[in-house]
């Protein structure tokens, strides 16, 4: 039996080891030893990954994009499409967490797509991630820069731009612990944020305020669901799923965590308390985030609109709204501050996202193994590649070219979405290979809980949103401008996919014949570890 076969001994997973090297033999990948380098370092602590899977992705997509869900379906849509896409994502990372702790890889997505569906597959998986990644440093640092015009508006954005740029790029260079530490840091400061958002909220919601006590009287005028685009109860459908739409890029970025179980020391152990984790911060900040924000705003509030269509800052927070609502004058430079340590920090995380996405696509052979050197355990090469798309910030400095930039901002979140998908197929296809090869689930460090029914659901659901997305360009009149930036990733996902597929003839792996047995780590190698280093 499988269970019974002693693992791979040669596995080291002692904390700050530079010499792991985790890496499957797929198909069609070609390593070439001349610049075959160490693999990363796992000098992420436990309690590094853990604060990043708590708030690695809480940022302005839940401060200012819960804006639009609420304005468009009103609060009690809001409140059940966050909830609902709260449940896709806790399936996705779970399904995630099953093959991260049994074969534990630095080749990030693309490496498991690669290894478990098909070279072309994790190829298609790497280039979504990598440029949805570069596109948001972009933007991350112009609302950077934005958010600081709140303070000194007659200086240029381009400025603040480079000034936090530079800081940034310096932080991914330093050994990877460095950047545990500030991440660490900065997670802190989002959870205090918004645990003292929803505390405001419910003061504010209780009378705590001149204002006096609201209660449930926005649930009930206008309405815990609003009509969208039609009239009836279609329009109140709509209502709803623009709400679940607006949550799915609200959420966005959450499975990012997965990105770090690759310098993750102890990963049988990190891994399942980041997946705990992302319950918690789905169950409490999302979900009572955006019910405490549907009790003291109105959907039907002309301020909140005109938020919904600001690209950042202060003003285009509903949670700012609830505050000047309040009669509260000072909070709002609080939270303004508090937002520029959020797009900072998704902006160093962009960084480490995109290099690691591109190391993983070098150390599988997709592109020059120049961007798999490392140094001091740092994929210096990778880390520069894509650093340097901080200069698209730079497009905003004309007016003109923001519409551009605006288009590119969505297609990155189509391309997230599909990230999610990629996840979905190889672990469904990863349970088929090790139902052909009679492995049991009982080998898995880590097993969740109905976990391939729960993944078949959410692949179905996720597909769902991505073919949905774009739904408002058929309302009335055709609009096609928005329907090709909502359907151009599709287009893109599926020519990587074919392109490199025909170009290097590559071929589906198969069930019988997936490499599941390399490089992985069982139930019995972690007890063997275990009594060893107690002995």
């Amino acid at each position: 039996m499988f269970t019974k076969e002693k693992p791979n001994t040669d596995l080291d997973y002692t904390e700050g080891n530079d010499n792991i090297d985790i890496e499957a033999s797929t198909p069609n990948h070609a390593s070439d030893s001349q610049h075959a380098s160490k693999s990363l370092n796992r000098g992420l602590k436990s309690r590094h990954v853990g604060m990043f899977s708590i708030a690695g992705a809480i940022g302005t997509g839940l401060l200012i994009s819960s804006g639009t869900a609420l304005s468009r379906g009103g609060p009690g849509s809001m409140f059940i499409a966050y909830s609902f896409v709260g449940a896709l994502v806790l399936n996705i990372m779970s399904a995630l967490g099953e093959m991260a702790v049994y074969m534990p890889m630095d080749q990030g997505f693309s490496g498991y797509a690669s290894r478990l569906v098909d070279p072309a597959f994790g190829f298609a998986t790497g280039m979504n991630y990598f440029l949805k990644y570069v596109v948001l440093l972009a933007n991350n640092l112009t609302a950077s820069g934005i958010i600081m015009q709140y303070w000194l508006p007659d200086i240029n954005v381009a400025v603040w731009v480079v000034s936090f740029a530079v800081p940034i790029i310096i932080i991914n260079f330093a050994p990877v612990k460095y950047f545990g530490e500030v991440e660490f840091g900065a997670a802190c400061i989002k959870t205090l944020t918004i645990v003292g958002l929803m505390i405001l909220c419910l003061v504010i919601d209780l009378g705590g305020t001149p204002q006096g006590r609201i209660g449930f009287r926005y649930w009930k005028n206008p309405g815990a669901f609003k009509e969208y685009l039609v009239d009836g109860p279609t329009g109140q459908f709509l209502g709803f799923w623009t709400s679940v739409t607006n949550a799915a890029f609200a959420y966005m970025g959450s499975e990012m965590v997965g990105m770090t179980f690759g310098e993750a020391s102890k990963p049988w152990r990190t891994i399942p308390k980041a997946i705990n984790a992302t319950f918690w911060r789905i169950s409490f900040f999302y979900i009572g985030g955006v019910f405490c924000l549907g009790l003291v705003v109105s959907s039907s509030s002309d301020r909140l609109i005109d938020a919904t269509k600001a690209s950042t800052g202060a003003g285009a927070s509903p949670f700012v709204v609830a505050i000047t609502d309040s009669g509260i004058t000072v909070l709002p430079h609080i939270i303004n501050a508090c937002l520029l340590i959020f797009v900072l920090s998704a902006a160093n995380t962009d960084i480490y996202i995109a290099s690691r996405t591109l190391y993983g696509l070098s150390k599988d052979g997709y592109i020059p193994s120049v961007f798999r050197i490392t140094k001091r355990s740092i994929p210096v090469f990778s880390v520069g590649l894509a650093s340097a798309f901080f200069l698209l910030a730079l497009l905003n400095v004309n007016s003109a070219s923001t519409v551009v930039f605006g288009y590119l901002v969505s297609l990155s979140t189509i391309l997230g979405l599909l990230n999610w998908v990629s996840i979905l197929i190889s672990f469904l296809s990863f349970q088929q290979g090790m139902k052909a090869q009679g492995i049991s689930r009982d080998a898995l460090p880590y097993v969740g809980k109905f976990q391939l029914w729960r993944s078949r659901i959410t692949l179905f659901f996720t597909a769902l949103v991505i073919l949905t997305s774009g739904f408002a360009s058929f309302i009335h009149k055709f609009d096609a401008t928005t329907f090709v930036v909502n359907y151009v990733g599709i287009v893109l996902y599926i020519f990587w996919f074919l392109a490199y597929k025909l170009l290097r003839r590559t071929k589906f792996v198969g069930f019988k014949t997936m490499d599941i047995t390399t490089n992985i780590v069982t139930k019995q190698y972690i007890q063997e570890l275990e009594n060893a280093q107690a002995d």
